[in-house]
Parts: C-alpha cells; structure tokens; sequence
C-alpha cells in the first residue's frame, strides 16, 4: 500500500475515534502522522530509542512486588501508534495485570504511571478489572510522572494513588477530531465522491464539511462516553460526580498538592517510598486509602446539606 495512502487512513481512523486524552498529545500524533504521510522519514533507531525507554512488561522489585508499566498512548490494541512510541494496550495490561493477581508469590501490585492518555476503547473495562481486584491484594498506582485522561480512568481504580511531588494528574474530558479535508484537495484539483446507501453512512467523513446532524450525534458520543468517565471515577475515588465534574479540573491537570486536597490522589511519594510502604503492615497502608475516601465522601456530603 501507499505509505500517503496507508498514513491517510491512519489519520481518518484517529479523527473517527473517540480520546480521553491531553489535546495536545492528540495533536502531536496526527502532526506525526501527517509528517509521514508526506513521506517525511522517522529513522528506526529514533523509534526503537522511545520503545526501549517506554519498554511493557512487569518487573519485580524486593521479591514479592509486581511492577506494571501504564505508559505513553493507550489503546486497546497494539497497533501503529503503539508500536512506534512505547504505548501501552489495555489488552495486554489487563493479561499481566491477571497474572500479576493470580500468582501467590507477588504480594502486591505497583501500577507505574506515566502517560497523556488515549483512546477511550477498552479503559472501563480495565478499570473496572483493576476495582473489582482490589480485594485481592494491595493494588497502588504511582503517578510517575504524568496521569491524564485515559491513564487517569484506569489509575484511579487502584486502592490507593500515591503522586511523585513533580507530577501532574487529571485531564479529565472526552474529545474527538474531525479534519475536513475538502478545501484543500480541491486546491490541489482532486474531487472525492461519495457513494452511499443508508442516511447517515460516511458521516464525518474528511471529505465534505461536518454537517449540523453529524456534528449533533458526535457531540452525543463525547458526551455518553464522559459520562462513564465520571461515573467511574466517582465509584474508584469513592467521591460523588458533582466533586468529580467540579473538583477534578474540568479537563486541566493539577500538581500533587491540589491533586491530593481535591481527592484525585491520597498521598504524595516516591516509587521508593511507595516499595518500602508496602513492606509495611498492610492495616497501616490500607488505613490511609480508606481514610482518604471517608474524608472525601464527608466532603460531599457537607456541599450536599448546602
């Protein structure tokens, strides 16, 4: 296949699909595969560099905890844009995340964070994973350094959020992108015609300008999909969606001070830290994710009697 041609479809695939992730992140991978798709060559050891620094897997650390990488793009899938920087599949994460969990030698499960986000497609699945595992064995997500969006909805199902001092978290929304392409083939003298069957078929297509009734039912699908966002926020923090939609940051990231006061995490620390914690009784551990959550449901209900 064309590489213009292959990279194009690339592009129509990513502006058809649905992002919980940082805009800007969004847009760095459609500038990346618009640079491609004019034949704009990326060398291998350039990729390979950011696959090696983003490696998946899961490690150990002090014999009996499982260390599992949440990094870069997410997506369901392994596909082009995973493969080419280091991103992590929620399929793939979910089957280590399961192994992790079943093997009675680990004791405890670190969930590395260090991503903007990424598609929608499979996060409430993992996430939901991640919540109903919690009873299972200490389950904590580090924010090491950046949790957005996507990464968010799946970190925040761990029993407890620990951030790095320098990190940031939050990024909470729904997006999708739609390129209409049409005035400019029509400078370079290419007309596209659509030949359809059925009402709405081809809708948002990068050829014709997005229509009113499009623009409706994609809005529809934003709104749907960050709504379960909030919804299953709320459940992982143990807060109500009004202090999701209102404390959370509306779409910004937040520094770990106001990330721990507004509840999006319960403490802040180190991965080191976080390793010698777990050493600890797990009462003492445990006791701190609970009385986070209590603090942040006495918080909701003091708004509520308002």
């Amino acid at each position: 296949m064309d590489e213009h041609i292959k990279y194009q479809n690339v592009i129509t695939a990513v502006c058809g699909s649905l992002w919980a992730i940082m805009p800007e992140k969004l847009e760095a991978i459609l500038n990346f595969l618009s640079l491609k798709s004019e034949g704009v060559t990326i060398s291998k050891a350039v990729i390979d560099d950011v696959v090696a620094a983003r490696a998946t897997g899961f490690g150990d650390v002090s014999g009996e905890i499982a260390v599992l990488p949440l990094l870069n793009t997410i997506s369901n899938r392994v596909g082009l844009l995973g493969s080419s920087s280091g991103g992590t599949s929620c399929q793939t994460f979910g089957r280590r995340f399961d192994q992790a969990v079943a093997d009675k030698a680990i004791g405890a499960i670190i969930i590395d964070v260090d991503s903007p986000g990424g598609s929608v497609h499979g996060v409430s699945e993992l996430s939901q994973k991640i919540y109903d595992a919690r009873s299972s064995k200490p389950i904590i997500a580090v924010v090491n350094s950046l949790c957005a969006s996507a990464a968010f909805w799946i970190a925040s199902a761990a029993d407890e959020v620990v951030m790095t001092p320098s990190g940031d978290i939050g990024s909470v929304g729904v997006l999708a992108v739609h390129h209409d392409q049409s005035e400019a083939l029509e400078k370079m003298g290419v007309k596209t015609t659509i030949i359809r069957a059925g009402k709405y078929k081809a809708e948002g297509n990068p050829y014709e300008s997005l229509g009113d009734d499009a623009m409706a039912y994609f809005q529809g699908r934003v709104d749907e999909t960050y709504t379960q966002f909030i919804d299953d926020l709320a459940r992982n923090r143990g807060v109500s969606t009004r202090t999701v939609e209102t404390k959370f940051g509306q779409g910004r990231v937040m520094g770990a001070q106001t990330a721990v006061q507004n509840h999006l995490a319960d403490r802040i620390g180190t991965m080191e830290q976080v390793v010698r914690d777990l050493r600890k009784p797990s009462r003492k551990r445990r006791n701190t994710a609970a009385l986070n959550i209590a603090k942040a449901r006495q918080s909701d209900l003091a708004e509520a009697s308002r």
